[in-house]
This record gives C-alpha cells, sequence and structure tokens, in this order.
C-alpha cells in the first residue's frame, strides 16, 4: 500500500457506472471516460503535503490528524445560513440546494427573506448530523463547523430528533429504523457522507478546545457525547465512497475554515483509527498470476492489426477482495493504459468477501506502426499490518500489463543490409559422387535495414516452388514462421553429384506476414547453378579421360620440374619417377563413372608402351 499523497480519482457512485459498460468497447469511447476520470482526479486534491505528518496507526494517527485538523477557522453559526447555499450547491443544478437524508433540490430564488436564499429556517435549516444533544456545544466551534453542518428540510431535521444513526446500507429509504434499538439511517445517498462527517468530528474534537467535548463514537446505540453506531458508519464508509458532490464539499470548506476532512481525502485512515490495526483484506486480480505477498500480475495483448485496423479492444478486469475487512484501494495507470477506475475513490464492502469490475484498454490507435504499452497498478490502501503477510498494508501490488501492436507489412530479403529479392549462387565445378552434397545454408530476412518498414509483423514462407534441375539442385527447407523483423531464416540446399552435367534449378520462395486482417503475399526467387564433372582419372596428364601415350608425352614433358605440374601425378609439388609410376600401373584405363576400369589399349598404343618400357627412368631422389 501507500500513503503518499492521495491522488483522487473516478469517484464513488459514477465509478459504478462506467463499469456497466459491455466488457469490450472501441477504444475511443474507454479514453473518454479515462479522460473524465482523471479530470475528477485532481480537481478537489488537498495540498501537497497536507497530511505528510499521517504516518502512525491506531491512536497515534488519530492524534496526528488531529493535530492536522485542529484550530479551524471559525465562521460562526449565523455564517452557515449563507456558506451552506455554497458548499451544498446542486451541481447538476445552479441556485438549488441539495437537502440531506431526502435529497432534494431546492431552489433558492423562490426563498424571499431579508438574507438571500433564507427565509429564518422556513424552507430549509442547519442540520447538526452530531447533534447537541450527544456532546456538541452551543457555543464552541463545534456548534457551527461546516464539516458537521448540512441543509435540511425543517420536518426532517425535527423527525431525526437526536438518534443515533443506523440500518443497513441499501435497497431502504432514509428514516427511523429498528435496529438494535430505534434509530436514523439517512438514506442510501448520505449514509457513506454522514459516517465520514462523524468520523471527522470524533477526530477533531478531543474538549481541548473551549466550550467543547470530547467527541467519541461507539458500537450500538449510545448516550452522552458518544455517537452510535460506529459498527453502521464502518459499513456505510465502505459501501458508499466520496462523489464529487462529496469531495467538492470538502474542497468547498477548505476555504472557508482551512481544514479538511481526512476520512474523504484518505478514506483508508478509517479502519485503523476507528476499528483496529489488523485488516485481513487482500485484493488480487481473477486470473491473474501470483507474484507473492498477495500479489497478482496480469497480462493482456489487446491484438496485434496492421496500419489502419481496428483499433485496441478494452476489456473488462475482475477484482476480488479476500478476507471480510473492508478496504480501499488506488488504482494508477501509466503509458499508454487507461482505465475506468483511478484514484482512491474505490472500495471493497467490510464484513464479506467482495469483488469489482473496471473496463481497461489502451489510449491508442492504428494509424502509426507500433508497439504501445502500459501498466494498470492496484494497491490495497490498508495502513495496518496486523493482519499478516500479503493482508492490509502486506499486501502486495496488482499489475495488469497491456500491450497492441500496430504493425507495417514485412519485406523479405536474401540481404540484411539491403532490399535483395533475387539471388543467383554458383555452386561450382564440382567431381561426380555417388552422395548428395550439402551446401553451407543461406539466409532469408524479415527485413529491418534502410527503406524497410519500421515495425513489422512477423515473416512466414509458406511454400517452395521449384523449377528446372530440381533433382540435381534441391533445396531442402521446411516452411517457418514467427520470423521477427530484422532476424533471419536458414535454407539449406545440396547438390546430388552422381550425374555428370551442367544443371540450374530455379525456387520461388513464396512469404506471407501474419494471419491477420490485410495480409499480404511476396515472392523471393534463388537460383542454383553447378557443373558435375568425371572424377579425376590417375596418370590421365591431359585430362582426355584415358590414360595413353599422349599422358606420357605431358609427364615426359615436366619431367624434373616444380613449376609445371602438369604430370605431377602423386601431388607432392614436383614431376619426377614417381608420377611416371603412376603412369605406368595406370596405362590404358579409362574414365567410366566413379571409379577407373582398364581398357584394352590400341596396337599403336602398345607398340609404343614397349618402346617406353625399355627406357624407364631412374627414380631420382627428392628435392628438398
Amino acid at each position: 500500500m501507500s500513503r503518499s499523497q492521495s491522488t483522487g480519482g473516478f469517484l464513488g457512485n459514477a465509478s459504478r457506472v462506467v463499469v456497466l459498460f459491455v466488457s469490450k468497447q472501441s477504444w475511443f469511447s474507454l479514453v473518454v471516460v479515462w479522460l473524465l476520470a482523471a479530470t475528477a482526479v485532481a480537481q478537489f486534491d488537498p495540498p501537497v503535503g497536507y497530511y505528510s505528518a499521517a504516518t502512525g496507526t491506531g491512536a497515534q494517527l488519530k492524534s496526528q490528524l488531529h493535530n492536522i485538523i485542529d484550530g479551524h477557522t471559525d465562521i460562526g453559526y449565523n455564517a452557515l445560513r449563507t456558506a451552506l447555499q455554497v458548499t451544498d450547491e446542486d451541481p447538476d443544478n445552479p441556485g438549488h440546494i441539495l437537502l440531506v437524508y431526502d435529497r432534494t433540490s431546492l431552489d433558492l430564488s423562490r426563498i424571499g427573506g431579508s438574507l438571500s436564499g433564507w427565509d429564518n429556517g422556513n424552507s430549509w435549516n442547519r442540520e447538526h448530523t452530531w447533534p447537541r444533544a450527544h456532546g456538541v456545544d452551543s457555543s464552541g466551534p463545534d456548534n457551527s463547523d461546516l464539516h458537521n453542518h448540512r441543509p435540511s428540510d425543517p420536518q426532517i431535521n425535527s423527525d431525526r430528533g437526536n438518534f443515533n444513526f443506523g440500518g443497513a446500507y441499501g435497497g431502504q429509504s432514509y428514516g427511523i429504523v429498528s435496529d438494535a434499538g430505534t434509530k436514523w439511517y439517512p438514506g442510501d445517498a448520505d449514509a457513506g457522507m454522514i459516517a465520514r462527517q462523524e468520523f471527522y468530528m470524533a477526530v477533531r474534537y478531543d474538549g481541548s478546545d473551549s466550550a467543547t467535548t470530547d467527541l467519541e463514537l461507539a458500537a450500538g446505540d449510545p448516550s452522552g457525547s458518544l455517537l452510535g453506531d460506529l459498527n453502521r458508519m464502518i459499513e456505510w464508509h465502505f459501501a458508499a465512497p466520496a462523489d464529487a458532490f462529496e469531495r467538492r464539499r470538502n474542497e468547498l470548506i477548505y476555504g472557508y475554515q482551512n481544514n479538511r476532512n481526512p476520512f474523504i481525502d484518505h478514506p483508508e485512515f478509517a479502519w485503523s483509527v476507528f476499528v483496529d490495526q489488523a485488516n485481513d483484506s487482500q485484493v488480487t486480480l481473477a486470473g491473474g498470476a501470483y507474484t507473492g505477498n498477495g500479489g497478482t500480475a496480469l497480462n493482456i495483448n489487446l491484438g496485434r492489426v496492421y496500419k489502419g485496423g481496428a483499433g485496441p479492444q478494452s476489456q473488462s478486469v475482475t477484482l476480488s477482495k479476500a478476507g471480510v475487512d473492508g478496504t480501499y484501494f488506488g488504482v494508477t495507470a501509466d503509458g499508454a493504459a487507461t482505465s475506468t477506475r483511478l484514484g482512491s475513490y474505490n472500495a471493497f464492502r467490510t464484513g464479506q468477501t467482495d469483488s469489482a469490475q473496471m473496463v481497461v484498454g489502451l489510449d491508442a490507435t492504428s494509424s502509426t506502426p507500433g508497439l504501445f504499452s502500459g501498466e494498470v497498478r492496484v494497491d490495497n490502501l490498508d495502513v495496518t499490518s496486523g493482519g499478516g503477510s500479503g493482508r492490509g498494508a502486506l499486501d502486495a501490488d496488482d499489475v495488469i500489463s497491456l500491450s497492441y501492436s500496430v504493425l507495417d507489412h514485412p519485406v523479405a530479403s536474401f540481404a540484411a543490409d539491403s532490399i535483395q529479392q533475387n539471388l543467383t549462387i554458383d555452386l561450382g565445378t564440382l567431381p561426380r559422387a555417388d552422395e548428395v552434397l550439402p551446401v553451407s545454408p543461406f539466409s532469408v530476412f524479415n527485413y529491418a535495414g534502410a527503406g524497410g518498414p519500421s515495425f513489422a509483423s512477423f515473416l512466414e514462407i509458406d511454400a517452395i516452388i521449384g523449377q528446372g534441375d530440381t533433382t540435381q539442385l534441391q533445396l531442402s527447407a521446411a516452411p517457418f514462421g514467427d520470423l521477427e523483423q530484422g532476424e533471419a531464416g536458414l535454407l539449406d540446399a545440396a547438390i546430388d553429384a552422381s550425374t555428370v552435367g551442367l544443371f540450374s534449378a530455379t525456387y520461388e520462395l513464396l512469404l506471407s506476414g501474419e494471419d491477420l486482417v490485410g495480409d499480404q503475399t511476396q515472392s523471393l526467387f534463388l537460383t542454383l547453378l553447378a557443373t558435375i564433372e568425371s572424377a579425376g582419372l590417375p596418370g590421365d596428364f591431359d585430362a582426355d579421360g584415358v590414360v595413353n601415350a599422349a599422358d606420357y608425352v605431358v609427364w615426359r614433358d615436366a619431367n624434373g620440374s616444380a613449376a609445371d605440374l602438369n604430370g605431377n601425378g602423386v601431388d607432392d609439388g614436383v614431376v619426377d619417377a614417381l608420377d611416371y609410376q603412376v603412369w605406368r600401373e595406370n596405362f590404358g584405363a579409362v574414365a567410366a563413372g566413379p571409379s577407373s576400369t582398364k581398357a584394352i589399349p590400341s596396337p599403336g598404343s602398345l607398340t609404343l608402351l614397349v618402346s617406353l618400357l625399355t627406357h624407364t627412368p631412374q627414380r631420382r631422389g627428392r628435392r628438398r
């Protein structure tokens, strides 16, 4: 939880309305709601540092808050006649005031009298929400404190009398109720506000001011300077967070009295001050991954579209509260994230587990390619730590991470630094062999260089179509997908070297982007070239495919040379008697497939052979 300056929020009942939107809607509708919420956040915030001294819990926190709001400017009881016309003005009907309990919007222009809008209490009067009969003095600052007073219908004020407050929240009108005694229910619209007014009074007045009494709240149906029912007020506080009317009223009273109601600005203080230090609440995100100490994380991908496609669709998220104690929770959004709940005016009811919804999204359009992202963070604001790990103040934040991608169409290329859509690879001349020879793999890039797209989708190769000598020149590549921009996919080629000849094959690579609306296809063209020759024949120095007398002549002319190696049959860098021996042993052999065979020599060749053999050279020593 955080105890920093309150940031406000989309307020109370208003936030309960906006979550009735469908779970998926256009980004524009969500952003409008989010902007309205954001506007309300800061409008009625306390000054920075106003509550900086409120650092404790329990009795210490109560004392700190008392010191912050004590010594306010007392405007006097008579001044309430005009001040309440300002503080309680109906925001939907200028010139009207909202009366407490029945919430009548009273037209002040119809009220005559020497004082504008006031006719000596005939049309409306000043209701002490904390009655004088329960300890408010008739001459002290508590008697004229605007935080305690509300304009009221005179008859309803009389009906309320000095009853303690009571009654279950929801489903009943204002008036007298039977709730462990005869009590007064303020009505659903005022219940939470009344509770916070009385919280203020119990903290502000401790009897230290002249002509005041120590005002305290109590459970049940107390008397004297005690006011009840505290248990019901706690219930109302968590069931009905402050709305815009209440927050505006607090800000206006601050202008008159120079003090504020802490339980409007920081509703999370109420549990610690008035209940205990062991709040057991734990807030989690439905479907979120547990991150420890009560925290959860939820990743929401709002989609990937091509530029100009559909905008991001917002989604409804469910927040759940474990534990039976009530708590307030804060919601913040950063990056491009939006939420229909913002600020600290969000609450889970007490006495039960609870859940709530909020609609989250991203402030983004599909007009510009890029990755849009943001986080919505939920913070359990309770300030107590006695509930243990993962509870109350020890409950870790819950984080919603949102993303949305607007994509360019990918560009396929054989090169990383330029767009190359045609590639010819000459594999050169290779000797015939009864095997398929692998070729070093080559790359296909999802191009990210100059002149390419700024934020491209994945690249996929869907099919390969070959033409030409595809038996000899093979492209062994299974179609691949999800190739990110800037990455390369490898394709393998191979040569079947079992057949002699000149070979050429052209392959068309059919590629596309992601399977999204508006996807486009493209092609790359790869040409492979190779020459397969007969394997070398030992002693065939003139490479004519047969070992005969002509090869002897080549050897003879080069004999003794280390420069002219045409007669070098043993590949030792010098032409000598060893090379002659190779020629002699293979005389008559011809090239016939992968292995050499001896052919029957022609008569002329035999005659030359006899002549040559009678003049066999002596072996010479190796040159060093």
